[in-house]
């Protein structure tokens, strides 16, 4: 990791080297395949991603997310600590009381996303697959003289997501809810409030002892990565690494509702948030998509979007939907008209808005 000069934060994203992928003993369940990169560690289906999808809707099956990194906060100081450095109010944040909360660039981009709950001692933080050490190093570096201590324990602590509402009762393992897409605090929403399909999204995030993975299971069944991720587009959930880059800010994609509160004291980024919020409209929107079906092969995260001849965005997430079909999300530019069909390749999608241009 690069040191930035006296006075400037480094970036988090800054790192010399590949984290090392941790594989999960639940990769050695019948028909369990492995995903690539930094999910090589973890199931992308189980051998029915269609069946799984629809026992994770029932709120019966458990999706390994084991590649997720998790960091721990102590410390009498820790909550105003991460509160002056992210975007969400922390303050007075209650036993097992779940909070997101992001990240930002000097310019206001999307850095980081954590989940972060706390248990009256600690605060426990899920984070993106591979970023715990390098988010970690950048933390330690932000504390100065506060009575706070940050440790990567992804090597000893695991996630699994489960689908349900409710926070972690006393007696469960702790675990963040995902508030997705509740208005959470001093916040605004850049999409629909009313008849968001993310009202049938239930989720949460289960902190358990790696070396107990297969306990916490038990006999529940098993989900993949694949239907996970149908379910989180269908409602319309922002992930970071997917429906982000470099440059995006948190109005593209109507994160403000969750992670986002506006009137809190200063954070880094925050000129920016306020600035559009006030002043300006976002240059980019995310878009949902019902994409042509007819092939054999989806479209792949990244690809063209176009408007006519004109490349207008890219696709950021796409999956199989068990009654929706091929559906995806996806970044374009915010004049894009919202009555074109789009063309992901030679493949027409349907664009539904969800930020309005």
């Amino acid at each position: 990791m690069t040191v930035a000069p006296t006075g400037v934060a480094p970036s988090v994203t800054d790192m010399t080297e590949a984290p090392a992928v941790l594989r999960s003993p639940l990769l050695g369940r019948p028909g369990a395949v492995a995903g690539e990169g930094l999910a090589a560690g973890v199931a992308t289906h189980y051998g029915d991603p269609m069946r799984e999808e629809r026992t994770l809707e029932e709120g019966l099956a458990v999706v390994d997310l084991s590649h997720r990194s998790v960091l721990t906060v102590t410390g009498p100081d820790r909550l105003s600590w991460l509160h002056s450095l992210t975007t969400q109010h922390l303050l007075g944040l209650g036993v097992r009381q779940s909070r997101e909360a992001l990240i930002l660039t000097p310019k206001g981009h999307v850095e980081h996303s954590l989940h972060l709950v706390d248990d009256g001692a600690t605060t426990w933080i899920t984070t993106e697959p591979g970023a715990g050490e390098s988010l970690r190093a950048w933390l330690d570096r932000m504390r100065f003289m506060l009575r706070v201590e940050v440790a990567d324990v992804t090597a000893d602590w695991a996630v699994l997501g489960e689908p349900h509402s409710a926070e972690s009762a006393e007696g469960e393992p702790l675990a963040w809810r995902d508030p997705w897409p509740d208005l959470v605090g001093d916040t605004t929403a850049y999409g629909p409030v009313e008849g968001h399909p993310g009202r049938q999204w239930s989720w949460r995030e289960v902190i358990v002892p790696r070396a107990s993975l297969e306990e916490a299971v038990a006999d529940r069944p098993l989900a993949g990565l694949w239907a996970a991720d149908a379910l989180r587009i269908a409602a319309w959930r922002p992930q970071l690494g997917a429906e982000t880059d470099h440059r995006t800010i948190v109005h593209e994609v109507d994160w403000l509702r969750t992670a986002v509160h506006l009137h809190k004291g200063c954070y880094r980024g925050q000129e920016t948030v306020a600035r559009v919020h006030n002043l300006g409209r976002p240059p980019r929107r995310i878009v949902f998509l019902h994409v042509d079906g007819s092939g054999h092969v989806l479209p792949a995260p990244g690809a063209e979007v176009r408007a006519g001849d004109r490349v207008v965005g890219h696709l950021t997430s796409v999956g199989r939907h068990h009654t929706d079909g091929p559906i995806a999300l996806a970044v374009i530019k915010r004049n894009t008209d919202p009555e074109a069909v789009l063309l992901v390749g030679d493949v027409t999608a349907a664009q539904t808005v969800i930020v309005a241009p």
